[in-house]
């Protein structure tokens, strides 16, 4: 019965390409699968509002429940919804047709497997003009066929992801490495701000504060932080600026490594800025399946001397970052003397500082990712006037 389903519904599309409408600005539409608000959701709707701004009309299709949802309309951003929780879902795969048929976009964007699937399949077989997929994590993918069958373009959220999927047999003249724009004038260091955070959690002048500033997930580490924090001296503070559902377990970590008086957990906030000017070190724990972290490239404009792990990704952007040390993941020791090398050096050198933020702003700010989507959708036809 499925086969037949997908039989008819591939004849049908093919035969009836919608109309390209040529009185309006052109839509671009982007779908995502996940509920959750992460980096991930965050690099879409900073797409969808830059391109509003510049002048394209915008639409956003996901599951009922998405956050992406709430913050979307909150943006006046139009929203639709359709189950993409299984590709094998016949009902979901009818109502997308009728909607992407009826939207009649320009471009369609996917982001997870699911939408990815359905809607590059959809939007493929309607002949939308463009149809791009975002690939944000550095993990193996299940097939090549759905990537070279469906898309024009994919971005790649760094170097190592695109080297993947080239790997894995993704045609590699469909790659476009972009990673997360970055604002770099919201983030940028602030005095006052340092002040007021670091005395709303007593942390001292004195006191030498590690930060982190991340979505509380496993594959983010921060239990191998927790486990450094128990072998510091009693001068360095902890403190994870993020929210997410691996809090208890988080807690539990903190309470059995003894260190519950030395680490602070802010919960979710919408203005990291204000937190990254109260650090004195950027400890950046993750371990697996990055792209480019949004809160890591964030960090690196602060100009904070800088703990990481050896992420593939992650290491990309060092080149441009003067006090680095690179661990491990799991090594505490390395963690430790990392971390004491570190403090020896925390005065702030404005002429460097402002030389690195210049370099990962060219790379990474917002104005770079723009200029990269404009010149990709221009390329294809796909311009504003």
């Amino acid at each position: 019965m499925q086969g037949n389903f997908f039989f008819l519904l591939v004849s049908s599309l093919a035969a009836n390409p919608f109309p390209i409408a040529m009185n309006q600005p052109p839509l671009i539409v982007h779908t995502d699968w996940s509920c959750a608000w992460g980096g991930q959701e965050i690099r879409t709707l900073t797409e969808l509002r830059a391109m509003k701004q510049q002048g394209f009309r915008v639409g956003l299709i996901v599951r009922e429940g998405a956050e992406l949802a709430r913050r979307g309309r909150e943006e006046n951003i139009p929203v639709y919804f359709i189950d993409f929780s299984s590709k094998f879902n016949i009902k979901a795969w009818r109502d997308l047709y009728r909607l992407i048929k009826r939207l009649a976009p320009a471009v369609v964007n996917t982001h997870s497997s699911e939408d990815s699937w359905m809607a590059g399949c959809v939007a493929r077989l309607l002949r939308v003009p463009l149809v791009v997929k975002t690939r944000h994590v550095l993990a193996p993918i299940s097939s090549s066929l759905s990537y070279n069958l469906f898309f024009d373009v994919i971005f790649s959220c760094s170097e190592s992801i695109g080297k993947q999927l080239s790997t894995q047999g993704v045609s590699r003249r469909k790659i476009i490495v972009q990673s997360t724009g970055i604002d770099e004038q919201r983030f940028r260091f602030s005095k006052n701000d340092r002040q007021k955070v670091r005395k709303r959690y007593n942390i001292g002048d004195q006191d030498v504060l590690v930060g982190n500033v991340a979505f509380l997930r496993h594959y983010k580490g921060h239990d191998f932080i927790v486990r450094t924090a128990a072998l510091m001296p009693k001068h360095f503070k902890f403190m994870i600026v993020g929210g997410g559902d691996d809090r208890p377990l988080l807690e539990e970590t903190i309470k059995r490594a003894g260190v519950r008086d030395r680490f602070i957990l802010t919960g979710h906030r919408e203005d990291p800025e204000r937190f990254f000017s109260a650090m004195d070190i950027i400890f950046f724990s993750s371990y697996e399946g990055e792209g480019i972290s949004q809160s890591f490239i964030q960090g690196l404009l602060y100009g904070l001397p800088l703990l990481t792990c050896r992420t593939p990704s992650i290491m990309e952007p060092l080149e441009h970052v003067r006090k680095v040390k690179v661990v491990d993941y799991d090594d505490t020791r390395a963690a430790k003397q990392g971390l004491l090398e570190l403090a020896h050096d925390l005065q702030r050198d404005e002429k460097q500082i402002s030389c690195q933020r210049q370099a990962i702003a060219e790379k990474y700010g917002m104005e770079k990712m723009i200029k990269t989507i404009l010149r990709v959708y221009g390329e294809r036809g796909v311009r504003v006037g």
